[in-house]
């Protein structure tokens, strides 16, 4: 029986979807649920598995977009399927050795005519001139008579100031994926119809370091093998001045705007496929060691190419870590239809003045990237120094005084 496989639907609202790899060739033979081809939509790269095992005919190339229903491959369900490795090719048998007949001497060429005056070459004195500049006389044009070149043209020549010589000119063009189009269309929308600014801010990471070198090693061996990073502090920070500001916990809906009682964190994590978004729900509600976790296992379905459009649909607010590529300063754009996102930067040891007195402290560069329509001044600046707060003052703010309980140790 030959089964007419179909594109399925990724998700809700996707009608069209992109081949971004064939993970199987024409003839293969496939099983069942293996996984044959990598498939972008404008929210995710996912994979399709086969319905059946058989022998497979690809229908559509890589780079084709179909739609949702669209047949793009063939799987032959009543083909058998091949014995392990294929037995080895018989040696044909050698052809009768031909003798080896005399090669004929192929006769010279004529020796190339010198090139001489009357011939195009420069006159004397010309070619005096020409290698006193250093110029090739065959990159000079000749307007004497047959072309030649006369001491006029030797004079008037100048050499290149910037002709390539060498090295590597070559180019390649490649069709964007579904997905990195998607998100250059969204952050495009972004800049033409939201009033984004962004504010900054900057906070002495020393009392958070000081809780990480104390505890890091008891965390990771109490939760089996999740670490205690800086995001779990940031999404706390993060959630409690969502609470202080709520509408920077807003979006607009034409002329509305709907404000959430609850904080669903998107975070920015690289995958494969770029910048993938996934969330973290109900933030609010999660421990130091559930935000973890959970950032960790998102992440690594990210690397893994498994995310879907539900793990990034929705969220509330977003943080951005450009720090670790070595970012110090960037102004972040707004994940739509959100209001805001904060972004996170590297650490970089800098002299700061405390009490009077210069000292040298590991900091950090904090951006808040907001849409002025729905959130104001007040709001934007407050929000991003109650994030300040928390974070240089995590024991009393983020774990009431009680680091061991906060972490679950």
């Amino acid at each position: 029986m030959i089964l007419e496989m179909k594109v399925p639907s990724p998700g809700e609202s996707i009608t069209e979807v992109e081949i971004a790899t064939w993970l199987v060739k024409d003839g293969d033979y496939v099983e069942k649920d293996q996984a044959i081809a990598e498939v972008d939509s404008d929210k995710a790269t996912l994979e399709l598995p086969a319905e059946a095992s058989g022998v497979i005919t690809l229908k559509a190339e890589e780079g084709d977009a179909v739609k949702v229903g669209q047949v793009v491959c063939l799987i032959d369900t009543d083909a058998a399927k091949p014995d392990g490795a294929a037995p080895a090719k018989e040696e044909a048998p050698k052809a009768e050795e031909k003798k080896e007949e005399p090669k004929k001497e192929e006769p010279k060429a004529a020796p190339a005519a010198e090139k001489t005056y009357a011939t195009g070459a420069p006159s004397p004195a010309a070619k005096k001139i020409l290698d006193e500049k250093n110029i090739d006389p065959a990159t000079v044009s000749g307007t004497g008579k047959g072309g030649r070149v006369t001491k006029d043209d030797a004079v008037n020549a100048k050499a290149s100031m910037g002709t390539p010589t060498g090295g590597s000119r070559s180019s390649e063009r490649s069709k964007l994926s579904m997905l990195r189009r998607k998100v250059a269309e969204r952050l495009v929308a972004a800049k033409n119809e939201t009033a984004m600014l962004t504010t900054f801010n900057e906070v002495n990471m020393t009392p958070i370091n000081n809780i990480r070198n104390e505890y890091k090693d008891a965390f990771k061996a109490k939760h089996g093998g999740v670490s205690l990073g800086y995001m779990s502090f940031f999404t706390k920070a993060v959630t409690r001045a969502l609470k202080l500001f709520p509408d920077v916990n807003s979006m607009i809906d034409g002329d509305f705007k709907e404000t959430y009682d609850f904080a669903d964190i998107s975070i920015a994590v690289s995958g494969p496929k770029g910048l993938m978004v996934p969330v973290v729900r109900n933030a609010e509600t999660l421990t130091f060691r559930g935000i973890e976790a959970e950032i960790k296992r998102l992440a690594l379905r990210a690397r893994d190419g498994q995310i879907t459009v539900d793990d990034m649909t929705g969220g509330t607010f977003t943080i951005t870590n450009g720090g670790v590529f070595g970012s110090m300063l960037s102004t972040p754009i707004i994940n739509p239809p959100q209001s805001g996102i904060l972004g996170m930067h590297n650490i970089i040891e800098r002299p700061i003045a405390v009490n009077g007195k210069v000292e040298i402290h590991p900091m950090m560069y904090v951006a808040l990237s907001y849409d002025h329509r729905i959130i104001d001044g007040r709001e934007s600046v407050g929000f991003l120094v109650a994030v300040k707060e928390a974070l240089e003052n995590p024991m009393e703010l983020l774990m009431d005084n009680n680091p061991k309980k906060a972490l679950e140790l």
